[in-house]
């Protein structure tokens, strides 16, 4: 098992933020994250959190510990992220609190648990699309007034099809789809892991990956 233990500690705590290499009873080796940081930071923008994605990216980490999920971002749309991206990689959660685990002893898939992320993530990609179009009402409204008449405005967003019709971005749906993993999909397109991982999200929000 290569495994990592990530400990999130308050910026009060009179201790720092370290990686180290320990071992348990029975000799097997784990490295332990301890970092101190605002709450207030996302998972992958914080120095170790990030570095726990880059390892289990590259296959050095396939399982993490954790207390309590809460340590995995700053809210819970956060830490769905955290999650899923971790589920992605195929690296097994153990969160000692909520007594859950991602993936059993067999190598299964916790089935339960991915249906609860699928959900949550459709809830939080709702609450999003809500508030984007409240903005976009706002700045419609801005508009009018004469708010944006002599800043250029701003630069617009593509939509999905725009987005998929990238050459790069249409070679790894198409790796996808061949059932190859997100890490394999991204190397093999050219594109970086955080990019495949939103084509994975967002063509299967669109229907073109399941």
């Amino acid at each position: 098992m290569k495994a990592a233990k990530y400990i999130k500690l308050e910026v009060s705590d009179q201790n720092g933020s370290r990686q180290t290499i320990k071992h348990r009873s029975d000799g097997v080796r784990y490295l332990e994250v301890v970092e101190k940081c605002s709450h207030n930071i996302p998972f992958q923008n914080r120095e170790l959190g990030n570095n726990i994605i880059k390892l289990s990216s590259s296959g050095e980490i396939d399982t993490l510990i954790i207390d309590s999920i809460n340590c995995l971002g700053k809210d819970g749309q956060d830490i769905f992220k955290t999650i899923k991206t971790l589920m992605d990689l195929n690296v097994k959660i153990i969160a000692k609190k909520e007594e859950l685990e991602t993936i059993s002893e067999n190598g299964e898939e916790n089935k339960l648990m991915k249906t609860v992320i699928n959900i949550m993530s459709s809830i939080y990609e709702h609450e999003k699309d809500i508030k984007m179009q409240k903005q976009i009402q706002g700045i419609n409204i801005a508009k009018r007034k004469g708010a944006y008449k002599y800043n250029g405005g701003n630069k617009p967003k593509l939509s999905y099809k725009e987005f998929i019709s990238k050459m790069k971005n249409a070679n790894c749906l198409k790796y996808l789809k061949k059932g190859e993993s997100i890490r394999k999909a991204a190397k093999s397109s050219g594109l970086s892991l955080g990019t495949a991982v939103k084509i994975k999200k967002l063509a299967e929000l669109n229907g073109d990956l399941k």
